[in-house]
């Protein structure tokens, strides 16, 4: 008997994206108006399709290119200006991906492709995911593709699944994507990781791999020169073989709509960031404070803390917190001379250097502090005017005296940077403390001061009482506090 042959159907062409941006009963209400122009030109470019005339003309304008791609892009990084409409943009590429490509020959049973929103944060990431939410709510022939929607997914019956999620190297990781959306990628942070939105993106390309055509877009505006964003374009912006497609662009440019007042009353401000927030251009201003290589010349492999000896005589820096934002930390250190005669050195060298991180009890974190203290003989600790008396008034119980410092973060910083440069410091093995010091950023103020402090988001609780205690053990930091310390100590 001859075997019975199974039909399968025959496969439906999709329609590009600008047919669906235009279509009347899709997305064409949501995209009206010229403004929106030079994002059609992005998505021209992005799948390589077919442009106009004026639409090539603002290809190049935004990417710097001559000749537009042929065939759609994998990645592409979205350099512009706050409003300029590009999580707008974002979500519209998400939604289309998700519904009008098929992506279940590439999946297992039970498999769904993912198409993930990550930001720094779930609420950043939110804001992309209701522009998809909303479309699939209020336009009637998305929404009979919805199976189920929750607070941080929509899955449809196609086999895809939209999630919002957070830039973590160890939640990104197995996954098959067919694309991924990272959002304001220039401020990622990661209290473990020096570069994160690099280390991150590494982990979520092997889970593009399997899907083809699958897309990873970097959406953010500018920030300082470092960091994922600032590679892609410094690799890709203006090269017609690139395969990375940059587009590039002020808030106004790309949003002829928005209130012109607003961004010249920033400019006015505060020129430097508003040339980044609107203008659409990486910051001048801000440079790192130290390289990796000096950090890592003064870490000793290894050593988490040293033990105290009795004869030698320490010095305390406190950076007091009330235990829901900031971290309680504490810094120790003492100076050693080395080598003999003219050639002689000091080196501080820090021996302690802990860190609390919230939620705490300030009570209980202050009495651990104190204990810390007085195991290397230190009678007095130095700090910020943080809290008032009140952690003053604690430590004081212990048997500890609380002296202000009449020096802030940044003169720590900047003080703490040509005994790093010169080799004179011995830092503890501590992979946090090496991230917040490779992380802090030196910026020109408007008066022309150099102040070093952490960048967006960041933290600087632990490596400033390391800072501020190699420098006081250095021998400055504070009027005559060197010689307090000695008399206090004996």
């Amino acid at each position: 008997m001859k075997p019975k042959q199974i039909s399968l159907p025959v496969a439906i062409t999709m329609p590009d994206i600008l047919t669906v941006m235009e279509d009347p009963n899709l997305f064409g209400p949501h995209f009206k108006g010229a403004s929106w122009e030079p994002w059609k030109a992005f998505l021209g470019g992005l799948f390589g399709l077919p442009m106009t005339p004026e639409q090539f003309e603002l290809f190049k304008q935004f990417t710097g290119r001559t000749v537009a791609p042929t065939a759609p892009v994998r990645e592409a990084s979205l350099i512009c200006g706050r409003r300029a409409g590009k999580s707008r943009v974002c979500s519209y590429v998400a939604t289309y991906l998700a519904c009008f490509r098929d992506y279940r020959p590439y999946l297992a049973p039970g498999e769904l492709a993912t198409i993930a929103v990550l930001a720094s944060d779930r609420r950043q990431a939110r804001t992309i995911f209701r522009y998809i939410a909303g479309a699939f709510r209020n336009i009637p022939l998305l929404k009979p593709m919805v199976v189920e929607e929750l607070t941080e997914s929509i899955t449809l019956n196609n086999s895809v699944i939209i999630e919002v999620g957070t830039a973590n190297l160890r939640a990104t990781r197995g996954y098959t994507y067919a694309a991924v959306v990272a959002d304001e990628v220039a401020f990622w942070r990661d209290e473990t990781s020096a570069n994160p939105a690099e280390e991150i993106l590494n982990a979520i390309r092997p889970g593009l791999s399997s899907i083809p055509n699958s897309m990873l877009l970097l959406a953010s505006s500018p920030y300082a020169k470092k960091g994922a964003l600032y590679s892609s374009y410094k690799r890709n912006y203006g090269r017609d073989d690139a395969r990375t497609l940059v587009f590039k662009g002020s808030s106004l440019e790309l949003n002829p709509s928005l209130d012109p007042d607003v961004v010249a009353e920033a400019y006015e401000t505060d020129p430097a960031a508003a040339s980044a927030e609107f203008g659409g251009n990486f910051r001048d201003d801000i440079v790192s404070y130290v390289s990796a290589e000096v950090i890592d010349a003064a870490v000793q492999p290894g050593r988490s803390e040293l033990p105290p000896i009795s004869s030698t005589r320490y010095v305390a820096f406190v950076d007091p917190s009330g235990g829901s934002s900031d971290s309680y930390c504490l810094g120790i250190a003492h100076s050693e001379r080395r080598g003999i005669g003219p050639s002689a050195t000091t080196t501080a060298v820090l021996d302690h250097c802990i860190e609390f991180r919230p939620p705490f009890s300030p009570e209980d974190v202050t009495n651990q502090i104190a204990d810390a203290a007085r195991r290397y003989g230190c009678k007095v600790v130095v700090g910020d005017r943080y809290g008032g008396e009140f952690p003053r008034e604690l430590l004081r119980k212990k048997g500890i005296e609380y002296k202000l410092s009449d020096r802030t973060a940044s003169d720590y910083f900047r003080d703490a940077l040509p005994i790093l440069n010169s080799g004179k410091a011995e830092l503890l093995d501590l992979p946090r403390l090496r991230q917040q010091f490779l992380a802090l950023e030196r910026r020109t103020s408007r008066t022309g001061r150099d102040v070093v402090d952490h960048p967006v988001g960041g933290h600087n609780d632990f490596c400033l009482v390391a800072a501020a205690a190699v420098v006081i053990a250095s021998g400055g930091g504070e009027t005559d506090w060197v010689s307090r310390f000695k008399a206090l100590a004996s």
